[in-house]
């Protein structure tokens, strides 16, 4: 059924969004804000249990599921909706650009030795937070930017101005080697996870709120097939993501580093 992922959402979430957004919508209109509170009184009208975290129905329509077709069928052409961040204990549906970042099948991918302790290696599982870590010991950070990056926390959930509540994936501080300074924050996606521009948005927002002092460059990671990590990095525009770099690695034993794979890489970029 269209509004779940991997049909891993029961669906009363789809119902709920599904009555808070007709709840609301007119025909012409481009956004359009509503309170968290309406779930509950939305899921007692429809007689639905209401999940214990209220705020998991919004937070995985906006980063992890579709939205249900009779929401998206309402869009402008060339346009899908979103949910963002209002204020504290609000959302905000609107339209905005459609917008679809899949990793290049034409770039090289650059072998990295493989710095992952083998415990880690044994245990992490195939999601975001394996590769995180993976991400995390093999400095890919430093060797996509070309910077000396350094993690600070992940999982970051603080509250921004006008969006409430957010949650940053892992964040970064770094710096060149003119002593400029940076704010790294990074989002990471399984393998068939779409990159949107709210996240993006949102991470860039919270760094320009809480790190003024510092760039902020937005970094997305994402698995790809046969163990390949594909590196963005994003800013938004016009309401739209667009992509500043990418680059593909694969992690491998040194041993698997040839001769001819230097030879390549001294002619890349």
């Amino acid at each position: 059924m269209s509004g779940k992922k991997k049909g891993s959402k029961p669906n009363r979430y789809v119902a709920i969004i599904q009555r808070i957004f007709d709840d609301h919508y007119v025909a012409g209109i481009t956004e359009f804000e509503f309170e968290r509170v309406e779930a509950g009184a939305v899921a007692a009208d429809l007689g639905i249990t209401l999940p214990s975290n209220v705020g998991d129905i919004f937070y995985s329509f906006r980063y992890r599921y579709e939205l249900p077709d009779a929401i998206k069928s309402t869009a402008a052409p060339g346009l899908e909706w979103i949910i963002e961040g209002a204020g504290v204990a609000r959302y905000r549906f609107k339209q905005v650009k459609l917008s679809r970042i899949v990793p290049r099948e034409d770039l090289v991918t650059v072998k990295i030795p493989d710095a992952t302790p083998e415990i880690i290696g044994v245990n992490a599982l195939g999601d975001e937070q394996g590769l995180l870590a993976k991400v995390r010991y093999n400095r890919l950070i430093d060797i996509f930017l070309g910077i000396a990056a350094y993690s600070l926390q992940n999982h970051l959930r603080t509250t921004v101005k006008g969006l409430g509540q957010i949650e940053i994936d892992e964040i970064y501080v770094g710096v060149n080697s003119n002593g400029q300074q940076y704010v790294i924050p990074v989002q990471a996606k399984g393998g068939k996870d779409k990159h949107g521009s709210t996240q993006t948005e949102q991470d860039m927002r919270c760094c320009v709120e809480k790190f003024p002092d510092l760039i902020c460059r937005a970094v997305s990671v994402q698995f790809m097939e046969d163990s390949r990590i594909a590196m963005f990095e994003l800013i938004v525009e016009d309401d739209e993501i667009k992509v500043v770099r990418e680059k593909h690695y694969r992690l491998v034993p040194s041993s698997e580093i040839l001769s001819t794979d230097l030879d390549i890489y001294a002619r890349m970029e």
